[in-house]
């Protein structure tokens, strides 16, 4: 079956987690990513599986280049007049210096689309500014808001995720725009914009409003609006019980049984009593009852009376859960140096043409040889040369 992408040839000149897996959501779908990977020594400070490098440059190709060499730097623009799609997070400076920016690979290849992972955007006074995620997220105003109040900050991480996702999306715009103009075209997605769009109910919120310190400030779990929505209370084992029961009229009958409450408590009959007049009682009375079971018991309630509420897990759920594994959000690998593995899987699913893994990460410079010739119409020849003067290994 043929895929959305298999006729698009990326070039991927990535460092970062977030940008490296955003050319490899091109490669699921099948365009050919080709790595360009330096020659300068890595230093390994452990052995065993590079589980991150097998996730963000699966499906990928390698070649391994001197950038340090105008011979290498001309293989370079070689491989990008060849090329559809130019994906890299590179600061300006490093690609005017190598003479392959956005306007210097247009004169390569004119219907070229660059897309570019930057800090804070193409343009503007802080648009140099290097592409650093926490230092990004900490511009968005979300951080304060996370903990419970008195307690630092907290980072998620989640904005280098986002981009990911709005790199690969933009580039595939790009495509549809030139495969109906025939014009190419620069791309940029940032940390910043990624993170503000990962607190985008909050900032939107804030942008209508433009006051309240439910938007600029902590919120104490004790001190949600409704205690059956956004509210979390801790069970006998630690783990915290998640309600999203927001019309509580509709959940009470059930949701009251559950816990142990009369529907009919004189306390709580009401919406308004929940959620006004009697809702730090009922915050109380919730913290009681969720203490008295483990999370597991309140998860299979939950699951019976088909109740909008869960419990929080850590990373050891999704990597054992049947429906991650059934949706192929984890994969189960045979690694041909490691054995049995897991790995995350692909978050997009189409029902022609879907994500494949068709291989593993590559070796540095695995595919030098072959990208020289079939892309790039080398000689063996000419291959063995570029070998002989380090230009590629």
């Amino acid at each position: 079956m043929s895929r959305p992408l298999e006729d698009v040839v990326v070039i991927d000149l990535t460092s970062l987690f977030c940008a490296s897996l955003s050319a490899a959501f091109l490669a699921d779908f099948g365009a050919r990513v080709i790595r360009v990977d330096s020659l300068a020594p890595t230093v390994r400070t452990a052995q065993g599986w590079n589980y991150q490098a097998d996730l963000t440059h699966r499906n990928k190709e390698s070649i391994a280049l001197d950038l340090n060499g105008d011979r290498g730097v001309s293989v370079l623009r070689e491989l990008i007049a060849k090329a559809d799609v130019v994906v890299t997070d590179w600061s300006a400076a490093e690609l005017k210096a190598l003479a392959i920016d956005y306007e210097r690979a247009c004169a390569l290849r004119p219907d070229i689309v660059f897309g570019r992972l930057s800090g804070f955007g193409p343009v503007g006074p802080d648009c140099e500014l290097p592409a650093i995620d926490e230092l990004a997220a900490a511009r968005t105003g979300i951080m304060p808001i996370l903990p419970q109040p008195g307690q630092p900050p907290v980072f998620t991480g989640a904005g280098a995720m986002h981009s990911s996702a709005m790199l690969a999306f933009g580039v595939v715009t790009a495509l549809l725009h030139r495969a109906d103009s025939g014009e190419g075209q620069a791309v940029d997605v940032s940390l910043f914009g990624a993170n503000m769009y990962g607190a985008a109910l909050d900032i939107q919120a804030f942008l209508a409003i433009g006051k309240g310190d439910r938007l600029l400030n902590p919120i104490s779990r004790l001190d949600v609006s409704n205690p059956m929505s956004g509210a979390l209370y801790p069970s006998a084992d630690g783990r915290w019980v998640t309600l999203t029961m927001p019309d509580t009229d509709r959940w009470w009958p059930i949701f009251s049984t559950a816990v142990g409450l009369a529907e009919d408590d004189p306390r709580f009959d009401t919406h308004d009593k929940r959620t006004e007049m009697n809702r730090i009682e009922l915050i109380h009375a919730l913290e009681a009852a969720f203490a008295t079971q483990p999370g597991a018991h309140w998860r299979q309630v939950f699951l019976e009376k088909q109740m909008s509420a869960d419990v929080i897990e850590r990373f050891d759920f999704p990597a054992s859960d049947p429906q991650a594994l059934a949706n192929r959000y984890i994969l189960e690998l045979e690694h041909p140096s490691f054995g049995a593995v897991k790995s995350l899987g692909f978050p997009i699913f189409l029902s022609e043409g879907t994500a494949r893994l068709d291989a593993l990460a590559p070796c540095i410079g695995q595919h030098s040889s072959q990208i020289l010739r079939d892309l790039l119409g080398y000689s063996e020849d000419a291959v063995h040369a570029c070998r002989r003067a380090g230009v590629v290994a």
